[in-house]
């Protein structure tokens, strides 16, 4: 074994070697959130939480150390956080203290929901009949923003799983394109951005097989999106201050909210 150990590997931070220099130096987070949630029939919330985190992108010189700070930071209903995080501190003063590893990782991540009222982005009105008497079926969904502060929403589809019963769809979208899987039932519709006023519909016949039982036959419909430059649960970091490092780095924060579990019972 060498008497000398390698230089420039070990510090007194485990997850920070020493030495490390960048000719940009730049601290970058993206705010994560994800809407799980359950609609009923109506339209009324079943249930709704944000699972969030902040990831980080960090390329920063010497041996900073930063603090972060939120405009509400006692949104959180629970938090785990990157070993670095001072946690004495988080707990009395609601600040994220930390001195960062080298490159990306995970900072913190959190659960928004028991306590508090979660904004639901998006909604879908639906209207689906079933006639089991070999006539045709209809269906009509709409779609539209809800609380979503003026953002756009973006990468918008909806997956439907539909009753056994149905062999067919033919239906006519004013946006985007849909599938029919006669085998599965799985009825996808890939809407895209939704540009106001305009909303988004999908309309037309289902078959349905002659004599099949269609009494509680109710589909859910799994709901996906995206919306750029919004935490939905109002999340924002107010600023970033750096110490025990002379230059200025460059700073950004970019918010984003997608669907996690989001369903719409029909």
């Amino acid at each position: 074994v060498s008497s000398t150990l390698p230089s420039g590997q070990l510090s007194n931070v485990p997850w920070r070697r020493s030495g490390v220099k960048y000719a940009n130096n730049e601290a970058y987070f993206d705010v994560v959130e994800e809407v799980d949630a359950i609609i009923d029939k109506s339209g009324a919330t079943v249930s709704a939480e944000i699972q969030g985190y902040i990831d980080c992108c960090i390329k920063l010189s010497g041996m900073p150390d930063l603090t972060l700070t939120f405009v509400n930071p006692r949104l959180f209903d629970d938090v785990s956080f990157h070993p670095c995080v001072r946690f004495k501190r988080w707990e009395s003063e609601r600040i994220l203290s930390f001195i960062p590893p080298d490159g990306n990782f995970r900072l913190m991540s959190y659960h928004i929901g028991s306590q508090s009222v979660v904004a639901i982005p998006m909604y879908v009105r639906h209207n689906l009949t079933l006639r089991s008497n070999g006539d045709q079926g209809r269906l009509d969904l709409t779609v539209g923003p809800k609380q979503t502060m003026g953002r756009t929403l973006e990468n918008v589809s909806l997956e439907i799983c539909m009753p056994k019963c149905v062999l067919n769809c033919s239906l006519t979208a004013n946006q985007g394109k849909y599938s029919y899987d006669p085998v599965s039932k799985v009825l996808l519709w890939d809407i895209g951005r939704i540009e106001l006023p305009k909303l988004p519909n999908i309309r037309g016949t289902v078959s349905v097989a002659t004599g099949a039982d269609t009494t509680g036959a109710n589909p859910s419909i799994n709901v996906h999106f995206t919306i750029p430059q919004l935490a939905v649960s109002g999340l924002r970091v107010s600023r970033l201050d750096m110490y025990g490092a002379k230059y200025k780095p460059f700073k950004g924060v970019k918010y984003v909210t997608k669907a996690g579990k989001f369903h719409v019972r029909m």
